[in-house]
């Protein structure tokens, strides 16, 4: 009994936190659309497309960016001038927005798909769809992010400040250790790889 509680009250409270109002998201979104295009599929790979990514992760990053305990350069302020209902809108807006599909470089899919679905079992790194899911859609109530279609070269980036050891605070910290102990033990052929595989996973539809 005392389980099914804690399931309903989990599914309540990312329901609570997904409620933001994507019309108003849309009108706030004219300040993201040079680095992250009108629908957030950003057209610079370096950027991360965020067109259906689930708001709840959104909206936290947002508010990580402005605190500071995310440090960006560029988003920190960005975010400044938003508050906590600009920072629901916008992740409502677009998180109902579809991400464009993307190829992976055919000759990374081996090595990439081989990790990504099995992990390196010789070092002890677990399979990224243990967390991400078959076609790369994450858990929002586990803060798992969508990766399918993601810029492999954003994934690289942010594989390569894991493997430095960067973690944030809160929910992020625990997810962080996680992938910053993955990432440490990653060679670049390996990162890169299952980039370029994550960026071909095809998300499903909103």
């Amino acid at each position: 009994m005392k389980q099914i509680v804690f399931v309903v009250l989990a599914i309540f409270s990312g329901q609570l936190l997904a409620q933001g109002d994507a019309e108003k998201g849309q009108a706030l979104s004219a300040t993201c659309v040079a680095c992250h295009g009108t629908d957030g599929n950003s057209v610079n790979p370096i950027w991360p497309t965020i067109a259906g990514q689930h708001p709840q992760y959104t909206e936290r990053q947002l508010k990580l960016f402005k605190s500071g305990d995310r440090p960006s350069a560029v988003m920190m302020p960005m975010t400044m001038g938003l508050t906590e209902e600009n920072m629901a809108d916008l992740a409502a807006y677009f998180g109902q927005q579809e991400a464009k599909l993307l190829a992976a470089d055919p000759a990374q899919v081996e090595l990439g798909e081989a990790i990504y679905q099995g992990g390196l079992k010789d070092r002890d790194i677990p399979a990224c769809i243990a967390c991400h899911g078959p076609t790369g859609q994450g858990n929002p109530l586990s803060g798992y992010p969508v990766v399918a279609n993601q810029h492999a070269p954003y994934l690289v980036n942010e594989l390569k400040l894991f493997k430095e050891g960067r973690v944030v605070p809160g929910k992020d910290e625990v997810n962080g250790k996680i992938m910053a102990d993955i990432a440490k033990y990653m060679s670049q052929e390996e990162i890169e790889a299952v980039a370029s595989y994550m960026q071909g996973l095809q998300a499903q539809s909103n």
